[in-house]
């Protein structure tokens, strides 16, 4: 009776070891106090502005993530991921996930294939390259909020890690009879992206990393109207590992050529920035952004961003950040200090003025 017992306390375990899973949620609260210059009152005419703002130093989120074993290095996967504004509860575009609603198979050998809903390409590979980390004021600022994209109906395939080498392609579909279309609004507006795609490479070791990144965002109509929302994009970018700095730089251009007449058909974005990590808990980083547009609408010229931050970390979960800031347009350029996506918004200066602000953020992760 015993050995029975055993053998089927034995065969419980080997059942249990095969189907293991686990389902975590998980988020990030961001909040901060937020002062800013340059903010237009009028057609003519600027003020300054407080405000309690949620997303400064990373978008707060909340998900719910799954991983089952299937045995044989085999896993399925899902995650459902939604935006928070903080300030004042409401989910960041009205939608249950706006991030991520996706579900895939993963295999140790052979990568990871997911379906669904999520972060594009330059969202979800480009941040660590950013040495504010693609946050409210940064290299987002310059290309107002190309590199932010979520999409839809999407493919996803990430390769394994070979050997520090990590490939990632994304295919989206604009799901209509138009192979290249999305869908468009009343006025003519796109409202859903048409058909995109895109590539990362990205190779690490202890002392380097690069990137090598192609994507293409599509309007509704299937074209590339919008050098800052349906364009070409070409990144390399590096980070250097020197003891307690880190160093980085990139390059990046974005194309378009079914643009309105006088609109920008090219996008030309550089930055460079230190890391340096004092102690454990202190980080001090010093960045500055450039962007170069053609054209002579639509906020067309150059602009440069300097900025100066530090994060605290009051624990391994909750940290203090603070940046101060200061862009400074040519006479026909009016970017602003907050990414903007897929347009120019009220926050935007008044073309050729400069804009300056700082924020005291708090930031816990669960």
């Amino acid at each position: 009776m015993k050995k029975t017992l055993l053998a089927i306390a034995l065969a419980g375990l080997g059942i249990s070891a095969y189907a293991q899973s686990s389902v975590t949620l998980y988020g990030r609260i961001d909040t901060g106090i937020e002062y800013q210059s340059g903010v237009p009152n009028s057609a003519n005419s600027s003020s300054s502005r407080f405000r309690v703002e949620s997303g400064d130093l990373g978008t707060s989120l909340w998900g719910i993530k799954g991983v089952e074993d299937l045995g044989g290095g085999n896993k399925a996967v899902f995650q459902l991921e939604d935006g928070l504004n903080t300030a004042n509860g409401e989910s960041s575009d009205g939608k249950a996930f706006s991030r991520y609603a996706d579900v895939g198979l993963s295999n140790d050998s052979y990568g990871t294939l997911l379906l669904g809903n999520q972060l594009w390409l330059s969202n979800s590979q480009l941040w660590p390259f950013d040495p504010l980390g693609q946050s409210n004021w940064s290299s987002a600022s310059l290309s107002r909020g190309r590199n932010w994209p979520i999409t839809s109906n999407t493919i996803t395939w990430e390769s394994p890690n070979w050997n520090g080498l990590n490939i990632t392609t994304m295919y989206a579909l604009g799901n209509q009879p138009s192979f290249n279309a999305g869908t468009l609004n009343p006025d003519g507006s796109t409202a859903t992206p048409g058909r995109s795609d895109g590539v990362a490479v990205t190779y690490t070791n202890d002392r380097y990393e690069l990137i090598g990144m192609f994507d293409e965002i599509r309007d509704g109509n299937g074209n590339f109207s919008d050098v800052f929302a349906y364009s070409q994009e070409y990144t390399a970018g590096v980070n250097l590992y020197l003891g307690n700095f880190k160093v980085q730089a990139v390059y990046e251009a974005s194309h378009a050529n079914a643009v309105m007449a006088g609109a920008p058909t090219m996008a030309q974005q550089e930055w460079g920035g230190v890391t340096y990590t004092l102690n454990p808990a202190l980080t001090l980083i010093g960045a500055a952004y450039h962007v170069d547009t053609n054209g002579s609408i639509g906020g067309a010229g150059h602009a440069t961003l300097y900025t100066l931050g530090a994060n605290y970390n009051l624990s391994k979960r909750t940290v203090l950040g603070f940046q101060v800031a200061s862009i400074h347009n040519s006479s026909g350029a009016d970017f602003g200090l907050n990414a903007n996506y897929p347009t120019a918004g009220s926050d935007d200066p008044l073309a050729g003025h400069s804009q300056s602000g700082m924020y005291l953020d708090l930031q816990h992760a669960f």
